[in-house]
């Protein structure tokens, strides 16, 4: 019964470290990665729509990034979408293709993603505190309505327990190794 709860306990913590993974993607450090652009969209015929839908994204230097629309219509929307971002990054249009050029990072910027890093993470525990608890509630009910009895309570709250430790460290590492990445030069 309660190994039930630990499945659904562990898919919901996985969703909160792949949203976390999305996040640090988008924060982009010193060098050139596609993924930063994931999270924009554009209008595209009438449309709210990726970029990563409607053109090729690809890193051909390690600062560089191009992006070429399937459709020469697009081109206007993306260059805008990529300048009202906090990217911080100016487009380069030739007609047929946007180059983005990414600055070496100073070290005040550097500092800002470091926080922003430590700002994901620490919001990504509090995902997984709260999934916890909502784990452990659930646990008390079934124990209440007679479903599990008081060992098999501490056992599954153990469980538990190992299951967020588990999830925790692994957003540890994941913000570790996010901030060495913005940290190299």
């Amino acid at each position: 019964m309660y190994s039930e709860v630990h499945m659904h306990l562990e898919e919901k913590m996985q969703k909160t470290i792949n949203v976390i993974k999305d996040d640090f993607n988008a924060i982009r450090a010193g060098r050139a990665n596609p993924a930063i652009l994931d999270k924009l969209t554009i209008e595209y015929y009438g449309t709210t729509t990726p970029i990563k839908q409607v053109a090729t994204v690809s890193a051909p230097e390690p600062r560089m990034i191009v992006i070429q629309p399937f459709d020469r219509n697009a081109m206007v929307a993306i260059e805008k979408a990529i300048l009202q971002s906090d990217l911080g990054l100016n487009p380069s249009n030739d007609g047929k293709i946007i180059r983005l050029n990414i600055p070496q990072l100073t070290e005040e910027r550097r500092r800002d993603l470091i926080k922003l890093v430590k700002k994901t993470a620490e919001e990504g525990k509090v995902a997984i505190r709260n999934e916890r608890r909502d784990a452990n509630e659930t646990l008390k009910k079934q124990h209440k309505d007679g479903e599990l009895t008081e060992d098999d309570l501490k056992k599954a709250q153990d469980e538990v327990q190992k299951i967020t430790d588990k999830f925790i460290q692994l957003i540890d590492d994941l913000s570790s190794k996010k901030e060495k990445e913005v940290m190299e030069v």
